[in-house]
C-alpha cells in the first residue's frame, strides 16, 4: 500500500519527507535528519527551542513531567501529557495528543492523531486522525531480529530494515490492548477490534475482528 493511498500529505508539517518515496517504510531512515533540517527553518516567534534539536510550538501544551528528547518537533496545539516519553526522532502533528506514559521513537504523527494512554509507537507513521486505544502498541522488532518483511496476502515485500513498526492510514481506529506486529499496514478508515494481534496489510474501510474475520466497513 503506497503513501498516497494511506495519507493526506497536506495534514503534516513533514509533507516534504515523502517526496520521491512510494512506500511508508522508505521514510523511516530519514526522519532524524529531516527534523534537524526542518527545525532550523522554523520561526522562533512560533516555536520555542528549549534544547538542541528540539522545537516546540508556543501553542502546544507540555506537562512538566514529560520527557522530550531530540531531535523532535511538536507542532501547534499539540498536548504532551504527564509522563509522556519522547525518545527522539519524533514529529508530533498539530492538535495531536501524546498521553500518559506513552512512548515515541522515530515516528511521524500526522495532525490530530491520538495516542493518549499507555501506548508505544516506534518506527511508525500514523496518519491524520489515527487513534490508538489504551494499551495498544506497535511492535517494531521481530523476535528473531531478522529484517522485516511486509506480508500482503501471498505477496512478500522485503524492507531490508530491522526495525519497522506500523503504518496507519488516515482515520484508523486501533482497539485497546492490541498489538501491531512489525510491518503492519492498516488502510484508511479501518477499525481494529480490541485485544487484536495484527500482522500484514489490512485494506481500506475494513473491520478487523481477527485474522480470519476481516469484513467491509459499512458507510
Amino acid at each position: 500500500m503506497e503513501n498516497i493511498e494511506l495519507f493526506d500529505l497536506e495534514k503534516t508539517i513533514a509533507k516534504d519527507i515523502f517526496d520521491g518515496k512510494i512506500y511508508p517504510w522508505e521514510v523511516l531512515k530519514d526522519i532524524k535528519d529531516f527534523i534537524i533540517k526542518l527545525g532550523a527553518t522554523l520561526s522562533l516567534e512560533e516555536y520555542n527551542h528549549p534544547s538542541e534539536d528540539v522545537w516546540i510550538s508556543k501553542t502546544a501544551k507540555v506537562f512538566p513531567s514529560a520527557y522530550i528528547g531530540g531531535p523532535c518537533i511538536i507542532d501547534h496545539n499539540a498536548e504532551i501529557r504527564h509522563s509522556a516519553f519522547i525518545r527522539g526522532s519524533a514529529i508530533v502533528g498539530k492538535n495531536t495528543v501524546v498521553g500518559n506514559s506513552t512512548e515515541l521513537k522515530n515516528v511521524i504523527l500526522f495532525d490530530n492523531v491520538q495516542v493518549p494512554h499507555y501506548n508505544y509507537v516506534g518506527d511508525s507513521i500514523l496518519g491524520y486522525k489515527a487513534h490508538m486505544g489504551a494499551g495498544s502498541i506497535t511492535s517494531n522488532v521481530k523476535s528473531d531480529k531478522s529484517l522485516v518483511v511486509i506480508k500482503n496476502k501471498e505477496q512478500l515485500i522485503e524492507t531490508s530494515i530491522k526495525k519497522v513498526g506500523a503504518f496507519l492510514g488516515d482515520n484508523v481506529e486501533i482497539g485497546c490492548n492490541s498489538v501491531l506486529c512489525p510491518g503492519t499496514i492498516v488502510g484508511r478508515n479501518s477499525i481494529v477490534y480490541p485485544l487484536s494481534r495484527v500482522r500484514g496489510v489490512i485494506g481500506e474501510k475494513k473491520i478487523y475482528k481477527d485474522k480470519d474475520n476481516i469484513v467491509d466497513k459499512k458507510e
